[in-house]
């Protein structure tokens, strides 16, 4: 027993507990750790040279000191701020002197050729860039059909600087009308704009002092880049990516070959690069200080799990670069509200964008591969512990793949069948006969016990899990919103705690030796065929996110191979059944030195149960001593889980060889198990456990901080439950083949905490102040009747939004009606008669005045028919008063139309293929009066010949004209979101429902 006891590694109840233990405490943490915690920004002002983290802090204040939509005053004294901020960083690094005419870029959007000439950075003030676009409807249930689209004009008020490079030449290209260096730069980008309610710190003010930064780096002197490089702030992102697309139109749109995306949708925290084009533009990610990515968002995105979107699909999908999207992502309850502001991010985040921003660029920009010529290869990436970004093909990944489905089964298979010829395949052995001179006999070997076990374990483990899942998801179904280390601390506590009770249940009943070996066999067959699914997803969606189970499978095919080579250490079967098998009358005379020199077998008491008249019960005495031919555990019974069972040898010096030793066989299992190696499981399970758990835990962390927030998005509630039980069992499994040798401490402390969290996620309350549920507002008002509507639009489930909605003193009396909403499915809007905007200077004198004589001039609009006879075809004027973001609505699609001013556009980039409900118009200037000619019906081609003029006519178009309004800076314009802002409870949130907080209507009909 002290040597057993002494064996700090061996199989044994207490050092497979404290190992284990230590081994999933320590990766835990350091998941945790790197998940949560933001590396430290340097104490240096200045940690990278001519890089200066203070003055980017201090950028960050300016530019989240208030709310900046586009369609707000806020905005354009951002973008001339930015311009002033650029020309002092230009002015202190660049010694010829400043590169433009201040007066001329800022209203021309022009410079001097002769100034720019030859300069390294060019800034161009874009004031003309105007882009038509278009976009599809949803998809309808029925048919494969699109709902009508929607139509956008934009005019952009891009910020361009232009980073000449070593290999650019001096030519001002873009001045002459010739092409742009045939090898291309590199594009950075970021937009200025926020939301409505939101300040935009991480959304994306980060990302535009990043690139403030990126500026001074590389016209600092000595950095000059090899390939030129555009920095883009883009105004207009947050209004379906309009800044990107204006900038479609810019003539230095040619220029670069790939780009860098810089984007928020969090509050603070890390910066993931969470989308790629190909492997070769991944790698210049590779040089980030704290790299932090998953391919899983990628895989995402394409197969149209996520359906937001950033300027990364404009400039891969309209522009055909090649390039990286790097984000903040959590948490997402700060997303697009007030609490997106610096004091809910930190100068620790600026450095983690920072500083992979500077090597990713360098690394770009200094290529010496022509990346016109290649798309690129599809590619898998990860980091490891934000320490180390391993990046490599697909097609690499699908070789592995498929060279591991078809290798790893033969290398078993030929190892079974060595041990097979070796006579050591005890697996799937039940008997072994001996031949003696007087007759055959059969000796028991038990090579099927333990072979039921596992299955069992996994499949009522993973049911609690499940169960659980649906309980909760049932009882309390938005507590994840708020606690989602309480459900992932629940589920695996309640794995850990039935997986061990079973084990041990099953252990007691038929312990068995070969336990390990058949889980190990069972989680090999099991995640063959996962990665069957895996590598044919692989080959045939280009899905790169099954990358974990690919190492996980090879992990558990090198535990397997180790739990079948531990057989060469066993007795010959037919070796052993000699040297157990009685002959001459019951003597067991044989003795076979092949087994082990000079020792003698312990068997346990099943192993000599034959059917032989030699079990007479024998009278105490001397008789009853132990001698040669005893059995070591002699009928022995188990009394716990947890002890071995074994006696000592006989210490008789005339009956035991000098050179024997000691056989221990564990609590009854086969007597011939004495031999195997009591150290190999240590090396199986960190095998089964480290690269795993790592690979597993981080995708697991991230697609929890992904989702769990996303409910107030009206998203499936049933996804962040599901897919925590789902990675929760992953994390578990390699575990499992060891858990039965488990003490009961750790189980039992695992229980307590599982009561604990199980009461907590049923019954706590599922916001908190820190974690507020998201709601959007929104308020419509009819120009026509003064009549206006407030709507806040949330979750569903339970009578949250209706509480929040009463909890506004100008819905006391009033009935607050709650239906689906038509905006953001999965959600509900709740509406109420609200208090009246004041957003144009001139609101009504007292609320006695009569609606229309208050409202009706905030919005203008005409309508006449044209002349042109061979189409339905009408003219629209429309004007809008202290706003630029104007729209007109369809009650059917229209089928094309033009604005005034707009280059000329091919029909289908203008309107999709279904048509049109919907024309939004942005303009750069304020008040801006809007010239639309719209056509409709027959395709917007020309009648059918033959068509009489009547029947033309009785084509009729109907719809509403609508002006935004979206500045929420000064009190008193909204006093409806002020009053929301000041009266919703602390674990609400308000967000933004619509473009415009303010959306004012007038109808018509033609």
């Amino acid at each position: 027993m002290k040597t057993r006891l002494s064996n700090p590694i061996g199989f044994t109840p207490l050092p497979v507990t404290i190992i284990s233990t230590l081994v999933y405490t320590t990766l835990f943490v350091a998941l945790l750790v790197t998940h949560i915690v933001v590396p430290s920004a340097p104490s240096s002002r200045t940690p990278i040279a001519h890089v200066n983290l203070t003055e980017a802090w201090l950028d960050l204040q300016y530019i989240s000191g208030g709310f900046h939509p586009y369609n707000s005053r806020r905005n354009d004294e951002t973008r001339d701020w930015l311009l002033e901020r650029i020309e002092r960083i230009l002015a202190e690094n660049v010694k010829k002197g400043l590169m433009f005419d201040r007066s001329k870029y800022l209203h021309d959007a022009q410079f001097r050729a002769s100034i720019a000439k030859q300069n390294p950075a060019v800034v161009f003030s874009d004031m003309t860039s105007n882009a038509t676009f278009s976009f599809e409807g949803r998809k309808t249930n029925e048919t494969s059909k699109s709902e009508p689209g929607v139509s956008v004009y934009f005019e952009g008020t891009n910020i361009i600087v232009y980073i000449r490079g070593s290999e650019d030449g001096d030519e001002d290209w873009w001045n002459t009308g010739q092409e742009p260096p045939e090898k291309g730069g590199v594009l950075v980008n970021a937009h200025y704009d926020s939301v409505s309610t939101g300040y935009g710190a991480t959304d994306d003010g980060v990302g535009v002092v990043t690139i403030l930064q990126l500026i001074k780096y590389f016209t600092s002197e000595g950095r000059k880049p090899k390939r030129g490089i555009i920095a883009l702030f883009n105004n207009g992102e947050e209004n379906y990516l309009n800044g990107a697309q204006a900038f479609r139109k810019h003539r230095l749109s040619k220029f670069p070959k790939t780009f860098l995306n810089l984007e928020g949708a969090g509050a603070g925290g890390r910066a993931v690069m969470f989308r790629s084009t190909d492997t070769e533009v991944t790698k210049a990610y590779q040089k980030s200080r704290y790299p932090f990515a998953s391919v899983l968002s990628n895989d995402a995105f394409k197969r149209g799990i996520i359906k937001s979107e950033t300027d990364y699909h404009v400039f891969t999908e309209r522009l055909g670069l090649r390039g990286l999207d790097v984000a903040f992502f959590e948490p997402r309850a700060r997303y697009h509200t007030d609490r997106d502001d610096a004091r809910h991010t930190s100068i620790d985040s600026i450095w983690h964008m920072l500083s992979a921003a500077i090597p990713t660029m360098e690394a770009l920009s200094s290529s010496d591969k022509d990346s016109s010529d290649s798309e690129g290869s599809v590619a898998v990436w990860f980091d490891l512990l934000g320490q180390i970004l391993a990046v490599f093909k697909l097609h690499t990944l699908f070789a592995l793949s498929l060279a591991l489905l078809v290798v790893t089964p033969l290398i078993l298979i030929i190892i079974g069948a060595v041990l097979y010829r070796l006579d050591r395949l005890y697996i799937f052995s039940r008997k072994r006969q001996v031949q003696h001179d007087e007759s055959n006999e059969s000796v028991l070997l038990h090579g099927w016990k333990g072979f039921f076990q596992y299955p069992f374990l996994v499949l009522l483990s993973s049911a609690a899990v499940i169960g659980l899942a649906f309980l909760v998801i049932k009882l309390n179904p938005y507590i994840v919103y708020s606690s989602p280390y309480a459900v992932w601390s629940m589920m695996l506590s309640a794995w850990v705690f039935v997986a061990w009770f079973v084990s041990c249940a099953a252990d007691f009943l038929r312990p068995s030796a070969l336990t390990r070996l058949y889980s190990l066999l069972w989680l090999f067959s099991v995640s063959w065929m996962i990665l069957v699914v895996v590598t044919v997803l692989e080959r045939r969606q280009n899905i790169a996110g099954g990358y974990f189970l690919v190492f996980y499978f090879a992990a558990v095919f090198i535990a397997t191979s180790i739990a079948f080579l531990e057989l060469f250490g066993l007795p010959r079967k037919s070796d052993y059944a000699d040297e157990v098998s009685p002959s001459d009358g019951g003597n067991p005379s044989r003795r076979s030195h092949s087994i082990s020199s000079g020792s003698r077998l312990a068997r346990s008491s099943e192993d000599h149960q034959r059917p032989d008249n030699n079990n007479e019960e024998q009278p105490a005495g001397e008789d009853d001593r132990a001698t040669e031919t005893t059995s070591l555990l002699r009928n022995d019974r188990p009394t716990t889980f947890a002890h071995y069972r074994h006696r000592d040898q006989d210490t008789n010096d005339d009956q035991v060889n000098n050179e024997s030793k000691e056989r221990k066989v564990y609590l009854g299992e086969q007597a011939w198990s004495w031999s195997l190696p009591t150290w190999a499981w240590v090396l199986q399970f960190l095998l089964l456990s480290v690269i795993p758990i790592i690979l597993t835990g981080e995708i697991a962390l991230f697609l929890t901080s992904s989702v769990h927030q996303t409910l107030a998005d009206g998203s499936s509630i049933m996804l962040p439950y599901f897919a925590i039980a789902f990675f929760a069992i992953l994390l578990l499994i390699p575990v499992s083949p060891f858990i039965h040798r488990y003490t009961y401490h750790i189980p039992v402390f695992l229980l307590l905490i599982f009561t604990g969290t199980i009461i907590y996620n049923l019954l706590a309350f599922p916001f908190s102040a820190n974690n507020r549920l998201k709601v959007y507002f929104s308020q419509v008002v009819d120009l026509d009747t003064g009549m206006n509507t407030v709507s806040l639009t949330g979750i569903k489930g339970g009578s949250f939004l209706q509480d929040i909605a009463a909890s506004i003193p100008s819905t006391a009396g009033q009935e607050i009606t709650c239906i689906d909403s038509t905006v953001r499915t999965g959600l509900q809007q709740c509406s109420w008669h609200g208090l009246p905007p004041r957003t144009v200077p001139s609101p009504p004198p007292h609320l006695g005045i009569p609606p229309p004589f208050g409202y009706a001039d905030w919005l203008s609009f005409n309508m006449s028919r044209t002349t042109n006879t061979t189409r339905n075809e009408v003219d629209i004027t429309l004007y809008g008063k202290n706003t630029r973001a104007c729209k007109i609505e369809f009650d059917t699609p229209i089928s094309d139309f033009d604005v005034e001013g707009a280059a000329s556009e091919a029909r289908s980039e203008k309107v999709p293929k279904d048509g049109s409900k919907e024309i939004r118009l942005w303009s750069r200037t304020w008040e801006k009066p809007w010239h639309v000619k719209v056509r409709w019906g027959n395709q917007g081609q020309p009648f059918p010949v033959g068509m009489k003029k009547q029947q033309q006519r009785r084509q009729g178009l109907n719809g509403n004209v609508v002006c935004l309004w979206s500045n929420a800076n000064d009190p008193g314009l909204i006093p409806a979101l002020d009053e929301a802002w000041k009266f919703v409870p602390a674990w609400v949130a308000i967000s933004k429902a619509k473009d415009g907080l303010v959306e004012g209507s007038k109808r018509f009909l033609i």
